[in-house]
């Protein structure tokens, strides 16, 4: 049985004064981040900065300066250099190289030094670097007999802050994206359609959300066939539609948001089996599911003035005599009936039918998450994520705000002539094209068909839910990506907000 997450209590505190002699003498570990747009010698100006001036020319330029201070504490002082206008991703980066580095000393308390740069620049460094603290002592699930050493890192000091921080924002997103990851990173074994339910509704118990699940025989009622075609093939009867419900204490003006995951806790492909090395990692396409937990948890944390439905398709993808086929066809609970081309297209047959459910609470706003084509990765590759929309005119404000954020998207368009690569001659829709095609496009043009018009809508394909050696502030190969991307762009002047604002 996994653990259940918990991340650990985190002290982040400000000083708007720059860090003094007796700051420095009083702790055992400071970063001095330089700005590597101003060629003003800063080193000299800080305390004992000859020594670390000195230490540095022999650097090259964008490396951290390791070095022990002669002082009576024997403080240990890192120094690194930033450009606060260089593109997040690179930010976020650079601010886990450092953390990483503080980390590995095993000191409980960091000082930062951001005196180097204006109330822009410092906020955006300051944030990377909260960020990057957040994730790298977020735990991740292990197995061994021995188990690993947690970081030690609990207390930040921010000194020469000369703007204001969400410090409440940055912590919520990186435990909403620390449980995303968590969640995907456990074994199949560990994490199955129960014991995933086991897992939300404590933490539903802890958070007060609304907790109802409708099982298998109930979805066979509502005639859920997309979903029932897939869970009927798996040994776990406890696959279902999990329906969780935050409600806020004081509600805005907004509208409805509708958080819809992928929880494919294993998947074979079916009769489509998998082959070699493509089976290894099918325990998370759960991914989708974790990431819309993630950022329910998250606006959660920052009690955000809006309600927000999260809808968890959970089962697993398996052979069996009772398993669905190629040709079957299948009909989905609003009555389209589809032609089954791939049994290894599993992910929308289970969304389609979730989709319904969840276009049924006539929301602002759905959006989607899932681990769902393999050609969005060989377009984007693992360090973005594709995007789809109904609501076209925002798709470059959408892909706008994933760099800024730092969780990078590509967005890819939605014509109606795509829509003729799933077209049936023996029911209403394929569930897939035959043979190699555009795949991400053909699945968001399926998935539209089972979305209300009058909702919007942005369906993510989780092509860098995992990325070698990390991706931005996230040093692990999961990456928990959407969490960051979903809970900023639903920030006051976000363009998810936006959304839900004009429902």
């Amino acid at each position: 049985m996994l653990p259940a997450f918990e991340f650990p209590e985190l002290d982040f505190k400000s000083n708007p004064k720059p860090m003094s002699l007796s700051d420095l003498e009083g702790c055992d570990l400071a970063l001095y981040v330089v700005n590597g747009t101003d060629k003003t010698d800063v080193l000299s100006a800080m305390p004992h900065g000859n020594v670390l001036k000195s230490m540095r020319e022999h650097m090259e330029e964008d490396a951290i300066l390791d070095a022990v201070l002669p002082n009576r504490h024997h403080t240990r002082v890192l120094v690194a250099s930033a450009d606060p206008n260089q593109a997040a991703i690179k930010l976020l980066e650079e601010a886990r190289k450092w953390v990483a580095a503080a980390v590995r000393y095993r000191y409980t308390r960091l000082d930062i030094n951001l005196s180097a740069f204006d109330a822009k620049g410092g906020a955006r460094v300051a944030e990377a670097l909260l960020s990057a603290v957040a994730i790298a002592v977020a735990p991740t699930p292990s197995f061994k007999r021995k188990a690993p050493t947690a970081p030690a890192l609990r207390s930040v000091r921010l000194h020469g802050c000369n703007f204001e921080l969400d410090v409440d924002e940055i912590l919520a997103t990186a435990e909403g994206t620390g449980l995303a990851r968590y969640l995907a990173m456990a074994p199949a074994n560990a994490i199955t359609p129960e014991t995933f339910r086991a897992h939300v509704e404590e933490l539903a118990n802890e958070a007060g959300w609304r907790y109802t699940f409708v099982n298998l025989e109930q979805l066979q009622q509502m005639n859920c066939g997309a979903f029932e075609a897939v869970a009927k093939g798996a040994p776990d009867i406890d696959s279902g539609i999990l329906h969780l419900t935050y409600t806020p204490e004081r509600n805005g003006d907004e509208g409805l948001l509708a958080l819809v995951g992928k929880g494919l806790c294993m998947d074979t492909g079916g009769y489509n089996l998998k082959t070699g090395g493509s089976m290894l990692g099918m325990h998370m396409d759960m991914t989708g599911g974790a990431v819309a937990l993630g950022t329910l948890l998250a606006l959660t944390r920052m009690q955000v003035p809006f309600r927000v439905d999260c809808w968890l398709a959970l089962t697993e993808n398996h052979i069996s005599p009772a398993a669905y086929r190629n040709n079957d066809v299948i009909t989905a609970a609003d009555g389209t009936t589809i032609e089954i081309i791939d049994t290894d297209a599993e992910g929308r047959m289970v969304l389609a039918d979730t989709l319904l459910l969840a276009g049924g609470e006539q929301p602002a706003l759905i959006i989607d998450y899932a681990t769902l084509t393999g050609a969005c990765v060989r377009a984007l590759g693992t360090r973005m994520s594709g995007i789809f929309t109904n609501e076209e005119d925002l798709l470059g404000a959408l892909t706008a705000h994933g760099n800024n954020c730092g969780e990078r998207v590509w967005g890819f368009p939605l014509h109606e002539d795509y829509e003729q690569n799933i077209k049936s001659d023996i029911a209403d829709v394929k569930q897939c094209a035959p043979g190699v095609s555009t795949d991400h496009m053909d699945a968001a043009a399926f998935l539209k068909r089972f979305v209300p018009e009058s909702v919007s809508w942005l369906h993510m394909d989780l092509s860098a839910a995992e990325h070698k050696g990390g991706l931005g502030h996230v040093g692990t190969n999961v990456t928990g990506f959407g969490v960051r991307y979903t809970v900023s762009g639903l920030a006051e002047s976000g363009v998810l907000r936006k959304l839900l604002s004009n429902s």
